[in-house]
């Protein structure tokens, strides 16, 4: 596989993401097809999902472009604007979604990690966060897999380590239900995901 070239980071926000969508939501569906998420996915939903973003005035998308190839993204928004399964776990265990702020996906080609850009994923979003001023703590979810999955690669290597290096902490009593079609799956099911959470 070649050498990446050099990479340039872009943060837009709003509906300044809008232009980039296509180009998301592509990199979205091909990254989440690796395992945990073996994720088989579709424009159309990906469409669908990423209108969250571009409708929250007070969203993050931090893109990682090598020439005009988008080849990584991280996204954010408040909670509040989020749908309301990410929401419910919070109002279960009364956590005010207005003062949380949501960190959606890092995803990066393969040929671009270990160069330090999800560093820049998770500083930007925090100083986003921050910049905003009315949030407390800030957060994002996993997918849980059981460690006998028939898809998990032998040499897969969890991203717990990494995130508590970063200071989140995993919450296992806020866990939600989203839904989606595994490669393996002829159909959506429902796959259990766990928060993770940082106070800022």
């Amino acid at each position: 596989m070649p050498e990446p070239s050099s990479h340039t980071i872009k943060v837009v926000h709003g509906k300044k993401i809008e232009p980039h969508l296509e180009a998301l939501a592509s990199l979205r569906i091909e990254i989440f097809r690796e395992f945990p998420y073996l994720y088989d996915g579709s424009i159309e939903y990906e469409r669908n999902y990423l209108k969250t973003y571009t409708g929250s005035t007070e969203s993050i998308a931090v893109l990682v472009f090598d020439g005009d190839q988008m080849v990584g993204a991280s996204t954010g928004l408040p909670l509040g604007d989020e749908t309301d399964e990410f929401k419910a776990p919070f109002l279960q265990h009364d956590h005010n979604p207005e003062h949380i702020f949501y960190c959606g996906e890092s995803i990066l080609k393969r040929n671009y990690r270990g160069r330090g850009i999800y560093s820049t994923f998770m500083n930007e979003r925090e100083k986003h966060a921050r910049r905003l001023n009315r949030f407390k703590t800030i957060c994002f979810c996993g997918v849980v897999r059981p460690d006998n999955h028939p898809l998990r690669p032998n040499n897969f290597q969890p991203l717990d380590p990494v995130w508590k290096k970063f200071g989140y902490q995993k919450q296992p009593e806020l866990t939600t239900y989203y839904h989606w079609k595994d490669l393996n799956e002829e159909s959506e099911s429902a796959k259990k995901m766990v928060f993770w959470l940082k106070e800022l």
